[in-house]
């Protein structure tokens, strides 16, 4: 009975002190542990036991958001099995919810939660919440570099992407910017004037290389820019671009090889078209489950791999251009054709060396296109760095979500 008693006091006691908590939260999951961890900052403020996937039912390793709660939702995947404070991390299925919980991993892949515990984390979080599931346990730190976003205020001078070329993640997509209100007249001597910011939502941004559509969409602006009809830029290779580049190859003898997209005709085009080199990376944002816009970046020693890492803003502060920043480096294992396709002759095998940090510093993103990103930050905005893209869980109302793979075992 005193058993009892004292474990609903301090599950009470967790939760007062998470929903007083300055910051956004994250959760962090270890399957070798068993463990679940809440975290405000570096800061812990609850724990628990779990179950995850059993063999042959493994629960992913990698980085989610919690895309939808219900405090009670059966499974449509097994024989509606009942998932009490359900919160979903993909929609194929994984989701943080109450069950029974041993001291093994026995789920088909969920992230189970003891009794009452369920109920306090659940009334912890919120949608967008971030989830970080790792093998070996691992901990938020704080990273401070130089090329971390700093918040500023939205200005309108007119200038801000001036010279960036950004690709709308959807044609329909309208969220807002960051509003300024502002007093239209110079107030009386005397009188206040008062700045009103309506604080956006969260960004997710991601950093990854480029793929072979980012690349065609390029090659389609840079060919109409030049006077070749390329059609309208979609990132396909379709006949009418295609027809284009061979125009091109030809106008310029540029011998011709079995690749479309080759070195020469890339080195030709941009060259023409006033742009130094092909950009080696392509930043994404979304915001509220949806995709906001993507423009291209570069990242310096291509050859090198950039490792996976996340990093999450707090307190910030526009007005004092001030913003904390917590991260965490994930294993993450490229086949050797997986580095091939990339381009990466140096994995990031050693956690040492690639750290968030080494993985920023090789980051070059244009003036204009950070000045855009850093009016729209707000608490809660991530990064992920990632060598891989968007992997197939990420889609129709989620963040971006990596999954992580680890080494196989010699």
């Amino acid at each position: 009975m005193f058993q009892r008693i004292a474990l609903a006091f301090s599950l009470s006691l967790l939760a007062s002190t998470a929903l007083g908590a300055d910051g956004p939260l994250q959760i962090y999951v270890s399957k070798a542990e068993q463990s679940l961890t809440v975290y405000d900052g570096d800061q812990v403020i609850a724990t628990s036991k779990v179950s995850t996937g059993k063999p042959g039912h493994t629960t992913p390793s990698g980085i989610f958001s919690i895309l939808e709660k219900r405090k009670y939702h059966e499974s449509n995947l097994y024989s509606n099995a009942p998932m009490p404070f359900m919160q979903r991390l993909t929609w194929s299925g994984i989701a943080l919810h109450e069950g029974k919980v041993p001291n093994h991993p026995a789920s088909h892949g969920c992230v189970r939660l003891p009794n009452g515990f369920a109920k306090t984390l659940f009334s912890m979080t919120e949608r967008g919440a971030h989830v970080i599931i790792t093998d070996a346990p691992v901990a938020p730190r704080p990273v401070s570099h130089a090329k971390l976003f700093t918040p500023r205020l939205p200005v309108d001078d007119g200038g801000l992407l001036s010279d960036v070329e950004l690709r709308p993640g959807r044609l329909e997509t309208g969220l807002k910017p960051v509003e300024v209100a502002m007093n239209a007249v110079t107030p009386r001597t005397g009188a206040e004037t008062k700045l009103t910011i309506e604080e956006p939502p969260p960004l997710r941004i991601l950093i990854t290389r480029r793929t072979q559509r980012d690349m065609a969409f390029d090659v389609q602006r840079l060919l109409n820019q030049l006077g070749f009809d390329a059609g309208i830029p979609d990132g396909l290779l379709g006949s009418r671009t295609i027809s284009a580049i061979r125009e091109f190859k030809e106008k310029n003898t540029i011998e011709k090889d079995g690749e479309i997209l080759s070195k020469p005709f890339l080195a030709a085009l941009y060259a023409q078209a006033g742009e130094d080199h092909p950009p080696m990376g392509q930043l994404m944002i979304r915001q509220k489950f949806a995709p906001l816009f993507s423009a291209p970046i570069d990242i310096e020693e291509p050859e090198k791999a950039l490792g996976t890492h996340f990093i999450e803003a707090s307190d910030v502060d526009r007005f004092k251009r001030t913003a904390d920043w917590h991260g965490v480096t994930l294993e993450d294992h490229l086949t050797s054709s997986t580095q091939t396709r990339l381009g990466i002759t140096i994995p990031a095998d050693d956690p040492a060396l690639f750290t968030a940090e080494a993985a920023l510093s090789r980051i070059v993103i244009p003036d204009d296109l950070r000045a855009r990103i850093e009016t729209m930050l707000s608490d809660g905005s991530s990064i992920t760095i990632s060598d891989t893209g968007i992997g197939p869980e990420t889609g129709d109302g989620t963040d971006f979500i990596t999954v992580t793979r680890a080494k196989p075992r010699a």
